[in-house]
């Protein structure tokens, strides 16, 4: 498609709507007797002359209507100067009308005229379009189409604003020497602006606001103007105006405000009768005499809810809704009324069986048979009273125990410091953590445990009695408050007390069950004269009351701190290790009896501290799963020996350990899967080792985990059996690959008997289960040849290897057949 050249504009002749009868008189007298249409020739040329312009010859070209041939002036009006085009390229507005001209008069094989709309920059300019249809002597049809503009023309924005009921009014923002918008003068208005602000047309245009004289004019009008302009955006409000309500609405558009008016005063009135018609509303409500107090009229739902009948509710005050005790606070209530168009107060009110209620008022002024009144809606909130009282409640005692929770103890303990600075005494705080609880959750169920801690709790209330308080902070953490501490003696000797007291053995679903106290014990002022910091310092001494074995009391030192910041540095070092890649997998051989091969890798996690150099997995991975490190690290591990082990021959095998706060995680399964794909390790040469931590808790869960895992095709192992208490049960609940004789049997397997025994035993029980045992701690050629007797399938110590970097794994592979066989 070329490009079009714009032509300078015909000059519209305004005279051509004559030309119309005349085109059509010319048409007709064209028509021959016995034709059906006249000849193009006839109608169309000769004496056409200066109407050439606005002729434009349409014609029927394979079933589509086709501009043929466009005057000077119809190109000016479809914008578009090409021939032989199709209508509907043209401009939609021009080919809507030539379709309906042309398919009308091609219908009725007459002359159509029609009429066309154009909205032009905003004006609207309409358009006469006369179609004449004649034959060619080509064949076909052709249509002569003669356009021209009417004289008359208007704008569209001002017709819609002209004509509607809402006022609009354009204002223009007027600011001072500061910049800061301090007038505006009305530059645009139509006629319905002028009515509702009941000033002439001429006052309004070019008028200033501050010169006064209408509604726009008053101060709290003004301000929001201001304000919509300062801000930019629109705002929405109303002002009475004559006992009329006009409604206002503000755009701002830079420093130009379009600004709407609507009367809406029908609108207010309505909504004044609907509230007079409350019946049927199933809120209680009643109107009252504001001079009088005296009861005018009351909705069914409110004589339901207070049990009075209509007529003695009609023969009452308010006064008498309220009980006696409330009457001065009505009475002030009341002389405040006066003051105001509608209230909201919660009060207790009377009932007619005489027990009171909790309500919520709401009220608004109101004409009613001519009286000066209020409409009141009542809400009775009794029930939602209560229920808030026992939120108040939960929210400072723990649901299981009642005991004080966390937050409350902490508002007593700053009460109890206070209290105590202002008189010269001590107070002491007593963190107390359950020795064993853990126990006894896991293996006999949350119900148990629960019923466990309110027994402590009871214990601890008896203790604590007079001005002390007992607390649970969490779990079974729970805390002492003693007011008036007295000596460390006297201290010392109630913790002792307690620890035994909590430590005697309780009677619970006809089990009995023990379970001890660890205390930590920090005193104002000496130790701290904050809640925050004596807590901090009772929680560092009962940490160290548990690392001395627990079941004792220890009072806070100062070398305690010491030793948190050294925790606490460990803490840093381990995040930072983690993200900057400090640690590494060492691999150690797992080494096969019968074949004297290594069959796989077991991978040993390594930090190596930028400053301390190597640090002990035995010092930083209890402090990881204490700070939630250990899932990540876990998943980090998992990767990577993975990884390094794709690259191993195809029979060697990797060996990862699982710790029981990964199982807890519940995402261990998808961890693997994905460990095993991002590597390319085929599952069967992963091996993943687990401790009995793992079945002590949430055993039915953890049991589904892992026999989602042998699904995939990876191998289970056993660590450590034989040092926990179930162990068997354990090989009864899950069908294991590999069972692992800890290092503590296998260390003095020469000079024991018992502990042949137990390796006896346990590689029988590997046999009969058709499970593989592996020894650990492996250091002599007696240990490994006593293993090899008793039918040992595995062995792994430092005989045969330490744990290597990935990098020597190769050389180890290499070099180890010829020392395996040598050990044998």
């Amino acid at each position: 498609m070329s490009a079009v050249k714009k032509k300078p504009s015909a000059k519209i002749n305004h005279d051509l709507f004559e030309d119309i009868p005349v085109l059509q008189r010319k048409w007709q007298a064209a028509l021959k007797p016995g034709q059906g249409l006249p000849r193009y020739e006839d109608v169309m040329l000769g004496s056409l002359g200066r109407l050439a312009d606005h002729i434009a010859v349409l014609k029927r070209e394979n079933g589509a209507l086709e501009i043929s041939r466009t005057g000077r002036y119809v190109q000016q009006w479809l914008q578009d100067e090409r021939w032989d085009i199709a209508v509907e390229i043209v401009s939609p507005d021009c080919a809507t009308v030539l379709r309906e001209a042309a398919n009308c008069a091609l219908s009725k094989r007459h002359p159509y005229l029609a009429t066309c709309h154009c909205v032009r920059d905003g004006m609207v300019r309409t358009y006469d379009v006369l179609a004449l249809p004649t034959s060619s002597r080509w064949g076909g049809i052709l249509i002569g189409t003669y356009v021209n503009e009417r004289s008359a023309q208007y704008n569209l924005l001002d017709a819609i604003f002209s004509t509607t009921e809402d006022g609009v009014v354009s204002l223009a923002t007027i600011r001072d020497v500061a910049g800061a918008p301090c007038d505006f003068q009305i530059v645009h208005h139509n006629q319905s602006a002028a009515r509702h602000l009941k000033l002439p047309s001429s006052r309004l245009q070019w008028s200033r606001l501050n010169d006064g004289g209408n509604i726009l004019c008053a101060e709290d009008v003004m301000m929001r103007l201001f304000d919509v302009v300062s801000r930019g955006g629109h705002d929405q409000f109303e002002v009475d105006s004559d006992e009329r309500n006009l409604r206002l609405g503000a755009h701002a558009f830079g420093d130009i405000v379009s600004l709407t008016i609507a009367d809406v005063t029908a609108l207010k009135r309505r909504e004044a009768s609907f509230r007079l018609l409350f019946d049927a509303n199933p809120v209680p409500m009643c109107i009252f005499d504001k001079t009088t107090a005296e009861i005018l009229n009351v909705n069914d739902a409110a004589v339901r809810h207070y049990g009075y009948s209509r007529a003695q509710f009609l023969r009452r005050t308010i006064w008498q809704l309220w009980p006696p005790g409330e009457w001065e606070s009505l009475d002030q209530a009341l002389e405040d009324l006066a003051e105001t168009d509608h209230f909201q107060r919660d009060w207790r009110h009377l009932k007619a069986d005489g027990s009171e209620i909790e309500v919520l008022t709401y009220g608004r002024r109101v004409t009613f048979d001519g009286h000066d009144g209020f409409l009141v809606s009542i809400v009775d909130i009794t029930e939602r009273r209560k229920a808030e009282a026992r939120i108040a409640y939960m929210a400072h005692h723990d649901g299981l125990t009642s005991l004080p929770n966390r937050e409350f103890y902490q508002e007593r303990l700053k009460q109890a410091l206070e209290q105590g600075a202002a008189g010269n005494k001590r107070v002491a705080i007593m963190c107390i953590d359950l020795d064993l609880f853990k126990n006894v959750n896991d293996s006999l169920g949350h119900p148990i445990g629960d019923r466990l801690l309110q027994a402590v709790a009871n214990r601890l209330k008896e203790q604590a009695r007079g001005g002390n308080l007992a607390a649970r902070l969490g779990g079974d953490e729970f805390a002492v408050i003693l007011n008036d501490a007295g000596t460390s003696s006297q201290i010392s000797e109630f913790a002792a007390d307690l620890i035994e007291v909590l430590s005697a053995p309780y009677e619970i679903e006809d089990q009995e069950l023990v379970i001890g106290a660890s205390i930590g014990i920090a005193v104002s002022p000496y130790d701290g004269s904050s809640s925050e910091q004596l807590m901090k310092n009772a929680d560092m001494a009962l940490y160290r009351a548990k690392q001395d074995g627990g079941r004792v009391h220890r009072f806070f030192e100062t070398d305690m701190d010491r030793q948190a910041q050294k925790r606490r540095d460990l803490e840093h070092d381990l995040r930072h290790a983690f993200a900057h890649g400090e640690f590494e997998l060492h691999y150690q051989p797992l080494v096969d009896v019968a074949s004297n091969r290594i069959s796989c890798f077991e991978s040993l996690l390594r930090w190596r501290h930028r400053e301390k150099g190597m640090i002990s997995p035995a010092d930083f991975v209890p402090v990881a799963e204490d700070i939630g490190l250990i899932v990540p690290l876990g998943e980090w591990v998992l990767r990577e020996a993975c990884s390094i082990a794709a690259q191993w021959p195809d029979g060697i095998k990797v060996a990862v350990n699982l710790s029981a706060v990964q199982f807890r995680s519940r995402n261990l399964v998808q961890v693997v899967m994905s460990a095993l794909a991002q590597s390319g390790l085929a599952p069967t040469r992963l091996e993943l080792e687990i401790t009995e931590s793992i079945f002590l808790a949430e055993t039915e869960a953890n049991l589904a985990t892992l026999h989602q895992l042998r699904q995939l095709g990876v191998s289970i192992s056993m660590d450590d059996f034989g040092t926990g208490y179930s162990s068997l049960s354990y090989l009864r609940s899950f069908p294991f690959d590999k069972i692992k004789i800890d290092r503590s049997f296998v260390k003095d397997l020469a000079q024991r008997s018992d502990c042949v025994a137990i390796v006896r035993a346990i590689s029988g029980l590997g046999r009969s289960l058709n499970i593989t045992t592996t020894a650990e701690g492996v250091e002599t050629v007696d240990q490994l040849d006593w293993l090899r007797a008793e039918g040992c399938n595995q062995v792994q110590g430092f005989l045969f290897s330490a744990a290597k970097p990935a990098s020597e794994v190769e050389e180890l592979l290499v070099r180890f057949g010829a020392r395996a066989s040598k050990a044998a």
